[in-house]
């Protein structure tokens, strides 16, 4: 499912919007081979009609259903799971009933860190620590695609962010209104302070 756009500020855009590496679904889609696996060697190594094959039948049946449970659970959060960069801030969510996000304005990124084993660079995942002015510090996210990749999208975006921060009367944009309309977009959101927005109206204007 993608990030809904409801959700998203006034004149803010979308720069990335995924789910995690299919890595995410490897331990309950090895635990469900193992199951299927140990369903094969019970029914084929076991006499008919034992109570021993009926009672490892039943427990082979019991992880067969509980791991093909827990896959299916397992796909669900990741339908549910966006990891977002925007023009004005990096977003993650996830829940499949109850929900939980992070939230990290762009303007508090301080740092960005990815990190990947061999296997996980084979496999093109691996893990991103973002450290941020804000209360929590330091955020881990895992089974990102391609990181390095998204390390530098984020580079980027902050880099446009704050260009735009520094000079918005520059930027091409339409005419005085319009540009007006956007500078109030970024006050109310936080985006500019007021003497920011004071000194950026009265260039426009002038």
């Amino acid at each position: 499912m993608p990030f809904p756009k409801k959700n998203l500020n006034a004149n803010e855009t979308i720069a990335l919007d995924m789910h995690p590496h299919w890595w995410y679904f490897a331990e309950p889609a090895w635990s469900l081979l193992g199951s299927i696996i140990l369903g094969i060697i019970v029914l084929a190594k076991t006499d008919t009609g034992t109570t021993g094959r009926k009672v490892l039948g039943t427990i082979s049946l019991i992880l067969l259903v509980g791991t093909a449970i827990w896959l299916v659970i397992r796909y669900m959060k990741w339908l549910t799971t966006n990891f977002v960069i925007t023009s004005n801030r990096l977003i993650f969510r996830q829940g499949i009933i109850g929900k939980s996000g992070i939230e990290i304005p762009l303007e508090r990124v301080n740092n960005v860190n990815f990190h990947q084993t061999v296997f996980e660079r084979i496999l093109g995942a691996g893990d991103l620590l973002i450290e941020s002015g804000g209360e929590d510090g330091q955020q881990r996210f895992t089974d990102i695609r391609h990181p390095a990749q998204v390390q530098n999208l984020i580079h980027a975006q902050m880099e446009g962010h704050f260009q735009l921060r520094a000079g918005y009367v520059n930027a091409p944009t339409g005419d005085i209104t319009e540009q007006l309309q956007r500078l109030e977009g970024l006050l109310q959101r936080g985006t500019l302070t007021q003497e920011e927005f004071d000194i950026q109206k009265t260039r426009l204007l002038s």
